[in-house]
């Protein structure tokens, strides 16, 4: 049994983005840890707040930087989801309290020029994914919910 102090998790608020076009399809990022690169996972846009930010703000900026896609913050409307997720990255565990905003598009076609270094090392794609597919599918998606929080914002099952 190991006797060194377990760490303790780095406290970070987020704001996440459900971005969903007229097909009914949720955008996630494809990625991996730089710690763990044979454990793949897909997620939503969105990350920290920076100094002074809310979550819709922190939602809006980093829609922009991962997908291109500018997004007044009060256009953003309610927050649809709230969690509290626990996970390690790059060997630093993390408590992230984080709050997911829908966005609907017609359709949009993903600009990544933006990602930051971090970024650039640990996403490998993307993909517009139906609620079926989700709910058809053995990959691993964050959040887990994200079934369940998708039909309960209204998105349809096609």
């Amino acid at each position: 049994m190991s006797t060194e102090p377990q760490q303790q998790p780095r406290l970070r608020r987020a704001g996440r983005v459900l971005l969903v076009d007229a097909r009914e399809r949720v955008l996630l990022f494809h990625g991996t840890d730089p710690h763990r690169p044979d454990e793949s996972y897909w997620f939503t846009p969105g990350g920290g707040l920076d100094d002074g930010e809310t979550t819709a703000q922190a939602a809006a900026r980093e829609l922009f930087e991962e997908t291109g896609l500018s997004v007044p913050v009060d256009r953003l409307g309610a927050v649809v989801h709230s969690q509290t997720a626990h996970f390690t990255f790059a060997g630093v565990a993390f408590r992230q309290e984080q709050d997911f905003f829908l966005v609907r598009v017609d359709s949009w076609r993903v600009d990544t020029s933006r990602f930051d270094e971090v970024e650039q090392a640990s996403v490998d794609g993307h993909r517009w994914w139906s609620v079926a597919e989700l709910s058809q599918t053995d990959e691993v998606y964050y959040p887990a919910e994200l079934l369940s929080v998708l039909t309960g914002a209204g998105v349809a099952a096609c």
